[in-house]
């Protein structure tokens, strides 16, 4: 008997009634809509897409409304001063999958500037440099910023052209110089981050009201920023780049000797990449490819996941989550051996997605048994480097127009608030994405994963991300797109997502608010959300060997912000599932 039917066998009626006792009904109905639906962490940012929207713009204008806009409101990721990947399909190209730019993948990364260097953060001693000039706070931790040129790019190639680059600023310019009402989300975000954005006067200004803090109900003005984005909207993306904006941001980096010059944003380029595509049941999967180690990482685990009948063990089931968590540990072992930019790194794409390989990564399953981490090999053998510690606070949003373009997003400051630093003048705080590299080559990080040559600092160099942007289509018609916030959670954050609708049928809000989990090969541990697991299926995995932690250090111990839209091929209607794990999340259509 082959093991995934052994595996099926073993499942008795007894280990499906011991499923978590938490019922899985959605607790709102998603968004319906027949013109357009944005998906987002707060609901005024997907008012400004959807009143692209309006004016006759196609889903990647109202994208670059609402990432201009999430700047303003969510602050906590939403930035120009960051960086990302966005995923375009393009309706109109025709259906067929061979038509060149049908699928597009944006790469607007952060990129490390031209003075860094490979021990840039490496003190007295070989000791890793604290506190302001790190690689996690202030004036030396950015890299440089991508958001405005990406969303610069995706406007002029892939845009209507029915609304101007003016038209699309305009919702972030508004909601900054008129403000917009805190909501109680957001005072209490603030709050939480107080003693990072203390640190800068600027930023203690504008974030904490000089200390004051702001309340919900407030109407927060955000005048500075304000008048950037009436700069953007006069000048146009160059601005941000090689105008007043961009004499803005060095001249103060030149004065608290940061590490960005005029010459690092003159330069700074947006790279267009060919998406990754494989297949999990009769879908077609599309995603991003390197620098995301992301979108590997997901079609290796659909590829190990598909000779297993995963509906028949139910949602929420000892043996599906056990069977997950060995998936994962296999896929995670390959993310942290073989990742990297493809432009400084060779990375071993085709080898890795072989069907061949990824069959053989999962031979050795045991449906009895947990594989132990440290036994778990990379599949293709030489050693190139173990991926770094990746922070989880990054924001993704989706949106679907009536044409059936679509775009799903991901971008971030890499921490919450990035880097902490404002720059005085302009309201852009800055993100601290230097922290994605390896900042000490040899060293084990935080997680006690040694620190990676492939992943080492290298002027122009872009970090390895989790990031993963995702689309699945089904008979050549777009099914649902998705995407997560979390660092390395996202990756399972998205898988979980797509395999509770394809293998569990779940509706498309109950597919975004079930249980998640968690497993990264190292530490060799299964991380569950509060109130995620029942005691019963918990002692049946320790059973198995398996290790498990509830989440206790994110977001109110949840997994990730699977903000998602799905179509559904009935009626044709867009339904817009945000994810309840965000307070001010919402989907918004017409």
């Amino acid at each position: 008997m082959s093991f995934p039917l052994r595996l099926l066998a073993l499942v008795s009626t007894a280990t499906m009634l011991f499923a978590s006792a938490i019922p899985l009904s959605a607790q709102r109905s998603p968004v319906e809509a027949r013109h357009g639906l944005v998906t987002s962490a707060h609901e005024l940012a997907s008012q400004a897409g959807v009143e692209i929207l309006k004016k006759g713009g196609n889903a990647v204008d109202a994208a670059v409304a609402t990432g201009l806009a999430l700047t303003v409101v969510y602050p906590y990721a939403g930035n120009i001063g960051g960086g990302g990947f966005m995923l375009i399909h393009l309706a109109d190209r025709g259906p067929g999958a061979g038509r060149a730019g049908r699928d597009v993948a944006i790469d607007y990364r952060e990129t490390a500037p031209a003075t860094a260097s490979r021990d840039m953060y490496v003190g007295d001693g070989g000791k890793l440099i604290a506190g302001d000039g790190s690689s996690t706070v202030g004036w030396n931790a950015s890299g440089v910023p991508g958001s405005v040129a990406g969303f610069a790019l995706a406007l002029e190639k892939y845009g209507s052209h029915k609304v101007t680059w003016a038209e699309v600023c305009e919702p972030a310019r508004r909601l900054a110089a008129e403000g917009h009402v805190v909501s109680q989300g957001t005072a209490r975000n603030l709050r939480d981050w107080a003693k990072l954005l203390s640190q800068f006067p600027e930023s203690n200004k504008i974030y904490l009201k000089d200390g004051a803090f702001w309340n919900a109900g407030e109407r927060w003005v955000q005048s500075d920023l304000g008048a950037t984005f009436a700069r953007l909207q006069k000048n146009g993306p160059c601005e941000f780049y090689e105008g007043e904006t961009a004499r803005r941001i060095v001249a103060a980096m030149t004065a608290h000797r940061g590490n960005l010059t005029l010459a690092d944003l003159k330069n700074y380029r947006v790279a267009e990449r060919a998406p990754l595509r494989g297949n999990y049941r009769g879908y077609a999967i599309v995603t991003m490819p390197p620098p995301s180690s992301g979108g590997i990482a997901l079609l290796q685990m659909f590829g190990m996941l598909a000779p297993f009948d995963v509906g028949a063990l139910g949602p929420n089931s000892a043996a599906k989550y056990h069977l997950f968590a060995e998936v994962m540990k296999r896929a995670f072992r390959d993310r942290a051996e073989y990742l990297g930019d493809p432009d400084f790194v060779q990375v071993p794409v085709a080898q890795l997605l072989d069907p061949a390989y990824i069959q053989g990564r999962i031979r050795d399953f045991s449906p009895d048994k947990a594989t132990p981490s440290a036994a778990v090999s990379p599949g293709l053998g030489k050693f190139v480097a173990l991926a770094p510690h990746e922070s989880t606070e990054t924001t993704h949003f989706c949106v679907v127009d009536a044409a059936g373009n679509a775009v799903t997003n991901t971008y971030t400051l890499n921490g919450a608030y990035g880097s902490g630093v404002t720059i005085p003048g302009t309201g852009i705080l800055m993100n601290n994405e230097m922290d994605d590299f390896t900042s000490q080559v040899g060293m084990p990080n935080m997680f006690g994963l040694i620190q990676g040559e492939a992943n080492a600092i290298v002027p122009g160099k872009r970090p390895l991300s989790s990031m993963s942007p995702t689309m699945v289509f089904k008979d050549g018609k777009l099914l649902l797109t998705t995407g997560s916030p979390g660092g390395p959670t996202i990756i399972n954050t998205v898988f979980e997502i797509i395999t509770n609708v394809i293998d569990h049928g779940m509706p498309m809000q109950q597919a975004v608010e079930a249980p998640r989990i968690h497993h990264q090969w190292m530490p060799d541990v299964i991380t569950y959300e509060r109130y995620g697991m029942s005691s019963d299926t918990m002692a049946l995995l320790r059973a198995k060997g398996q290790v498990l932690k509830e989440r206790q250090s994110y977001e109110n111990f949840y997994q990730g912000d699977g903000e998602t839209i799905m179509v559904d091929s009935k009626t044709h209607l867009l339904l817009g599932a945000a994810d309840p794990r965000k307070p001010d999340a919402r989907a918004v259509g017409y």
